[in-house]
């Protein structure tokens, strides 16, 4: 059998190495993170060989010495090893076990042979106790195995828990380093935040210790003291975009405390510079009389020397007049009242410079010969040179200012003792050409024409219109008192005088003056009857004189003036002139309600004076007189425009006496249900607003004359044949109807005549003798009619066919063919007419007119 020695020499205990397995097992680690080297990794050197056996004199029983041999990395190495070392061991047994023993007796035999008898038994099994051998080294090799492979398997399974934990608090460690990253940048973006922050805190002082430090105004243009008031734009603009920050609103008024400290200091080198060099200017202007040029040298040039340095420091101020977000639009800016006081400085330190020399220099042209007496001179000379001075200022205010804020304000107050000099003249002024010619001065010449298209304001450009607009306002209103004090006193109550009532003599007077000669007032050819003597102009008569009467004789528009006037009624004549000389020299508004007033005034002043003609005269004069100036109203008024309606408003309290009166007769008066009533809107006057249009009452007026003028004389035609007539007794029809033709034979050419007298146009006096022939019918149509009718009741058969007797009553076709006749509408005005061209014009034209045609 084999010694149990060779089996632990081959094969160590697994023992220790499981007690090295729960060494390192239980082992504590450094570190998660560092991992153990525990691996065994297998011996791959070469085995050293068994060492050969030879015997020693003495022969041991005890196992053999252990040796270190080579670990199997597999079965077949094993097995291999295995077998080689048994095999050593068998010799070596065999040659311990059975030595060579000397046998000299059977007895020695036998206990040699009971000796070894085992042993035999042993041998002849040998090779079965080998392979039982074997498989229970096998057994025990896996058994082993399967412990080693136990413990290893707990061993990764320790290790893959452990790589579980491992990878768990990586992982974890490693969303906590992330974590960590975040708020890392986090608190170094809120530290770099804070850094930011705080700098806008951090100015306070510095800011404060500068601005506050003596002598600090001298540091005022420099280029240190711009960024510091830009450092306080934006420390208020960040406080102001922060104000959920806990001292943003303190430290906001704070920094506004020195912005306005800054600009105040800016203010005061703004005035401390324009004090000296006013300072330096006013001294050399009081030491010595200075021509023109150096007064101008010293007035502007050295103005212009520190205006730049000046105007950049202003700009400070300026950039920072902003209206807050959601003000008001009249709302003033913050610093708006440092800005206003720059321009007052400004504007004040050159006033004192320069309004005494404007003072002085029209103060010499007052005393001028030229222009003492005339207002229009004095206003040309004086303008011309104001609006020199106001020039130079405006170029001037460019070098110190970007803006044109207190600019005209300023000028405004250069122009005073222009106006301190010409409203007293205006407002003194009694001619009313002088103001004519004043406002037409001052709009052809200093002011924008309003008909044209309003073009862009250039900035570059001084707008003199709106300083001198004051002085275009004082004229036109002087104008239009005076116009109206003309309307009132020459027209409204104009008195007439006994010449001026004389028609129609006053109308042969001026045919006679008017055919001197044969020649024409307009034309210079020789007159005919069939154009008029006194032509009237389609245009307004603008009428240059020494005073204001529409009596002058200036011909400037190519015609006799005086020629034309002269048979006109005099608040005709005053109305028409009045109405030339302020046309287009006021409001359009102003102009056409005040054109209203002449015309109505004027209408009104010539029914007046129709029934007085009428009392000296005949009615038919007054009518004549009376259509004659409302044809030459009509006619002239056309030409100025007049579009608007004049409104007359007034109270009506009828309402309140009518309601009064009842309750008075009830006797409730005092009733406080009645008085209830009354005071629910009964008490209350009524707004009663009358449209006065001039010119439609012109047209009434008109018409109502011409009917009253074809009515008279269509009366005194057909008399016979009127009602009141024809009611009698006695009326005879036949008698009647022949009485009518003579009376419109008769009454014909005095109708004829009494036109030629009072009118010129042919074509209006061939339309009113229609008129009356139209009227003439009518009346004789009406009569023919009651005839008819009482003959059919008396049962007398009236034959319409053919021409009646001349003692009989004619049909109405035969009456008007027979008034055709004699009143020869559009042949008669052209009987005794030229042969010249002109005149055969006219003639072809009147034959064109009809009955039917309006005036």
């Amino acid at each position: 059998m084999y010694d149990d020695a060779s089996y632990y020499a081959f094969i160590p205990s697994a023992q220790p190495q499981k007690d090295q397995l729960h060494g390192s097992k239980h082992k504590r680690r450094v570190s998660l993170l560092k991992q153990p080297n525990d691996n065994v990794q297998a011996d791959a050197r070469q085995a050293d060989g068994i060492a050969n056996i030879t015997e020693e004199p003495e022969r041991r029983r005890d196992p053999p010495q252990a040796t270190l041999t080579r670990r199997a990395q597999s079965y077949s190495d094993f097995y291999d090893a295995m077998t080689a070392q048994l095999g050593k061991e068998t010799g070596i047994c065999k040659e311990e076990r059975y030595p060579v023993v000397d046998i000299k007796s059977e007895l020695d035999f036998g206990t040699w042979f009971h000796t070894i008898e085992d042993d035999l038994l042993s041998v002849s099994h040998e090779e079965y106790q080998h392979y039982y051998d074997q498989l229970e080294l096998s057994q025990s090799h896996l058994d082993s195995l399967l412990t080693k492979t136990t413990s290893t398997l707990d061993l990764l399974s320790t290790l893959s828990a452990s790589f579980r934990a491992v990878e768990a608090q990586t992982t974890a460690f490693r969303n906590q380093c992330e974590g960590l990253l975040v708020e890392q940048e986090r608190l170094t973006k809120l530290a770099d935040d804070i850094g930011e922050n705080v700098q806008y805190y951090n100015y306070l002082e510095p800011l404060t210790r500068r601005l506050n430090a003596p002598g600090a105004g001298n540091s005022v243009g420099s280029k240190g003291f711009s960024d510091m008031l830009s450092q306080l734009d934006q420390c208020l603009d960040y406080m102001q975009a922060h104000g959920s920050q806990r001292e943003s609103q303190t430290y906001r008024a704070r920094y506004r405390l020195l912005l306005t400290r800054g600009l105040t200091l800016i203010r005061v080198r703004f005035i401390g510079g324009l004090r000296d060099i006013s300072a330096d200017v006013s001294k050399r202007v009081a030491d010595k009389q200075l021509n023109d040029t150096t007064m101008s040298a010293l007035l502007y040039a050295k103005f212009r020397v520190g205006a730049s340095e000046l105007k950049e420091v202003g700009q400070e101020i300026r950039k920072r007049v902003i209206l807050p977000p959601g003000a008001e639009a009249d709302a003033e800016a913050e610093y708006q009242s440092l800005m206003n006081e720059l321009y007052t400085n400004y504007s004040a330190t050159r006033g004192r410079l320069i309004i005494p020399l404007v003072r002085k220099k029209l103060g010499e042209i007052a005393m001028a010969p030229s222009t003492s007496k005339n207002l229009v001179a004095f206003a040309r000379n004086s303008i011309s040179y104001i609006r020199g001075v106001c020039s130079d200022e405006f170029e001037l205010w460019s070098d110190w200012f970007e803006d044109q804020a207190g600019l005209y304000d300023f000028l405004d107050s250069v122009c005073e003792p222009l106006y301190d000099h010409l409203r007293p003249r205006i407002i003194h002024e009694s001619q009313l050409l002088r103001l004519c010619e004043l406002c037409t001065l001052l709009q052809t010449r200093y002011m924008h024409d309003q008909d044209e298209e309003a073009e862009p304001v250039d900035m570059d450009q001084l707008d003199f219109g709106a300083l001198i607009h004051p002085a275009l306002e004082d004229a036109q209103t002087r104008l239009v008192f005076r116009s109206q004090a003309i309307l009132r006193d020459e027209i409204e109550n104009y008195r007439p005088r006994p010449e001026d009532l004389d028609y129609p003599a006053r109308n042969r007077s001026v045919s006679l003056s008017g055919t001197k000669n044969n020649v024409s007032a307009t034309t210079g050819r020789k007159g005919s009857i069939a154009e008029p003597m006194t032509p009237m102009p389609k245009t307004p008569m603008v009428v240059e004189e020494d005073l204001d009467s529409p009596s002058g004789g200036d011909r400037i528009w190519g015609f006799d003036t005086e020629a034309i006037f002269e048979g006109w009624y005099p608040t005709l004549r005053k109305a028409i002139w009045l109405l030339s000389r302020i046309y287009r020299l006021v409001n359009s508004t102003v102009f056409d309600d005040l054109a209203h007033q002449i015309v109505h005034q004027t209408t009104l002043s010539l029914h007046q004076a129709a029934p007085q003609i009428a009392l000296k005269a005949t009615p038919v004069d007054g009518q004549l007189f009376l259509i004659k100036h409302l044809l030459i109203l009509k006619q002239q008024i056309v030409a100025f425009d007049i579009e608007f309606v004049t409104p007359d408003i007034s109270f009506d309290f009828s309402g309140m006496t009518n309601t009064f009166y009842e309750l008075r007769e009830r006797g409730t008066l005092f009733d406080p249900r009645n008085l209830w009533r009354l005071m629910s809107g009964n008490l209350m006057p009524r707004v009663v607003e009358n449209m006065l249009d001039a010119k439609v009452e012109l047209d009434g007026r008109l018409r109502t004359v011409i009917n009253e003028f074809t009515n008279t004389f269509a009366a005194r035609m057909t008399t016979a044949v009127s009602h009141p007539a024809t009611t009698k007794r006695a009326f005879n029809p036949n008698s009647a109807v022949t009485s009518v033709r003579g009376a419109t034979e008769k009454e014909v050419p005095l109708l004829r005549r009494k036109l030629d007298e009072y009118l010129d146009d042919v074509r209006t006096k061939e339309t009113l003798v229609g008129a009356v022939q139209d009227q003439v019918l009518q009346n004789y149509e009406a009569f023919y009619a009651a005839f008819v009718k009482s003959s059919r009741d008396r049962g007398k058969v009236i034959s319409r066919k053919g021409k009646g007797r001349e003692d009989e009553v004619w049909d109405l076709d035969t009456f008007a063919e027979w008034t055709g006749g004699v009143f020869r509408v559009g042949r008669e005005g052209l009987r005794d007419g030229g042969t010249d061209n002109e005149d055969g014009e006219s003639r072809s034209r009147s034959r064109s007119l009809s009955r039917s045609g309006s005036v």
